[in-house]
């Protein structure tokens, strides 16, 4: 009994072995155009339909899953955020027992909802292309019950057309190609059926899919509403008892005028620190508490310049000097009226020269023109408002027409390239950021 377990055993796998022979015989045959190929253009476009639908719906799946797992990391950083507000919320704080409450209703919620997209997502999206793999084996199958159906089929015809007949040949023959032929024809009838089915099913799993998630995201986004309302209910009694402490944020504006109040120029590209205000500022007065140090330096405002320019061309020399000396004695016996002396203390000056002594330099300035400065750095504009500087730039320096639109850190001005070369003031003039620059003495 062994020995015949043996014999068949070596049997079937010798035919298996014929067979994969002959089937490789006849594909390099049909290659060769040396035998005909038995060809169904239709049940070629079914696998071909068969398999974007297989790649679409495994891509599907694929995309599926990275959803589910992002919907599972947004629940796990929800649940540290309540967790966070849990800790800083103070048991004695009202609402307290409702800010826990909501914190558990949402991680429940955020549990269902992931619960239910692997419910009714991801296990039907499993169970529909579980189906695939066995059709794709079939179809393969019935590919190579085709390839010995052709073969059965030219054998049998070569015996008809020899010379000398071999009836016994014949009769075995054709016993085989009807054999091959009932087995494709089986499996052939099967595959034509299924395979058109499969692929119009698609449409309706790919509705139920979709509007499952739909369903699912649009009653989880009612119920999460439902409990952030009730935590800013909570959150709006907290602030009207401890009203108080509130610290209002405020929202950035949207307008360029706004945006740009709001505006610090950057550091130059070699580090040099922004100008502070305290130190340095422009159409502003000093800082009270500068001038009221006794024997401090007083500070080169630019403002002393802005004040003392419109009066300067009408001042003589003299005049200012002995304003000064005046002044300098009611400093020392008075140190509270530098205020109002302050920009008569010095004569103001222009590129170094005293105010009034070159009247016809300043005639080629610009209206209101303070001082000149040189840029030591490159700088790009990103406005339209803004000046574009080169490294060794001369501009001059000009007030705002309305000084409550000057920032911090910022001036006005014209190039004087510009300046001389156009005396088109509104067109060329632009601000720019002081730090970028040096005055001129």
């Amino acid at each position: 009994m062994a020995e015949m377990g043996k014999g068949v055993t070596a049997g079937k796998i010798a035919s298996n072995v014929q067979k994969k022979l002959t089937r490789a015989q006849e594909k390099v045959l049909q290659k060769l155009g040396k035998a005909d190929e038995t060809k169904d253009e239709q049940f070629e476009q079914c696998v071909q339909n068969f398999n974007k639908q297989l790649f679409e719906g495994s891509k599907l799946q694929k995309d599926l899953r990275t959803y589910l797992a992002s919907v599972k990391a947004m629940h796990e950083a929800s649940k540290k955020l309540t967790e966070c507000l849990q800790e800083v919320y103070e048991p004695e704080w009202p609402g307290s027992s409702e800010t826990n409450k909501i914190a558990e209703n949402n991680d429940l919620l955020w549990t269902d909802f992931h619960q239910k997209l692997v419910d009714q997502a991801l296990l039907t999206m499993d169970t529909y292309l579980g189906q695939f793999p066995d059709i794709k084996s079939r179809i393969a199958k019935r590919g190579r019950k085709l390839v010995d159906y052709d073969s059965a089929r030219h054998h049998y015809e070569s015996l008809q057309t020899a010379k000398k007949k071999d009836e016994a040949k014949i009769a075995k023959a054709e016993e085989e190609l009807v054999k091959a032929q009932k087995v494709f024809e089986e499996m052939n009838i099967d595959l034509q059926e299924e395979l058109p089915s499969l692929w119009n099913s698609r449409v309706g799993f790919y509705v139920n899919t979709f509007q499952s998630i739909a369903g699912l995201e649009e009653n989880f986004h009612k119920e999460m509403s439902k409990l952030n309302q009730n935590l800013n209910d909570v959150l709006v009694d907290l602030e009207k008892e401890h009203g108080s402490s509130t610290y209002p944020v405020k929202a950035q504006p949207s307008d360029s005028t706004s945006a740009k109040a709001n505006k610090t120029p950057s550091s130059p590209p070699d580090g040099t620190p922004v100008t502070s205000p305290e130190t340095k500022t422009v159409n502003h007065e000093p800082e009270p508490s500068t001038l009221e140090t006794p024997g401090g330096g007083i500070p080169k405002s630019p403002s002393q310049s802005t004040e003392a320019a419109p009066a300067g061309a009408e001042a003589a020399g003299k005049d200012a000097g002995a304003e000064a000396a005046k002044t300098e004695t009611d400093s020392g016996s008075a140190s509270s009226s530098l205020p109002a002396v302050v920009v008569e203390t010095f004569p103001a000056t222009v590129n170094g020269t005293v105010e009034g002594g070159a009247p016809s330099e300043r005639a080629d300035m610009p209206p209101g023109f303070l001082f000149k400065v040189q840029a030591m750095h490159d700088y790009t504009a990103t406005d339209n408002d803004e000046l574009q500087l080169k490294t060794g730039d001369v501009v001059l320096v000009i007030p705002f027409d309305n000084p409550e639109e000057q920032d911090e850190g910022w001036l006005m001005g014209v190039k004087e390239s510009d300046w001389l070369q156009h005396k088109e003031f509104d067109q060329c003039r632009g601000v720019f950021p002081e730090n970028f620059t040096e005055r001129v003495q």
